[in-house]
């Protein structure tokens, strides 16, 4: 996974025969921070689980370019000043959440993989060119 917004790259195993291995977590949460202020927070694991298992899925090579993590509370007013499209209550707020790209697969394919996972919600945000995954509730919208 890589950051176009910090050019910060991650290539970690995070679990390994049902345990997760707390020094590459701990890399995951520095690296999913919210990179307008640097503010961390621990991302959920099971948001890491969909955003691997979907991955696999696309049986791609290419790493995930994430474009939102963990959002704190002023970085999601300041995107809900700007779009109607980001949520008062969204679960970026929690460090639950990713907003992901790859260029060698559209997002169309990116959600049907999530939405495979069934273990939590999948955006399609196909003008922007990126899909939501979280481990909330099972869910999708978007077009």
């Amino acid at each position: 996974m890589y950051s176009e917004r910090t050019g910060e790259k991650i290539d970690t195993i995070y679990w390994i025969e049902g345990d997760y291995i707390a020094e590459a977590i701990r890399e995951i949460n520095v690296f999913m921070r919210d990179w307008r202020n640097n503010q961390m927070m621990d991302i959920d694991t099971r948001t890491v689980d969909i955003m691997a298992a979907s991955h696999k899925l696309l049986e791609s090579s290419e790493p995930y370019m994430l474009l939102s993590g963990y959002r704190s509370p002023a970085t999601n007013a300041m995107l809900r000043s700007r779009s109607s499209g980001v949520a008062k209550n969204s679960l970026h707020l929690k460090g639950q959440a990713a907003d992901l790209r790859l260029a060698s697969r559209s997002v169309s394919q990116m959600a049907r993989a999530a939405a495979a996972c069934k273990a939590g919600g999948v955006g399609k945000y196909s003008s922007s060119n990126f899909v939501h995954m979280d481990c909330g509730a099972v869910r999708s919208w978007g077009s």
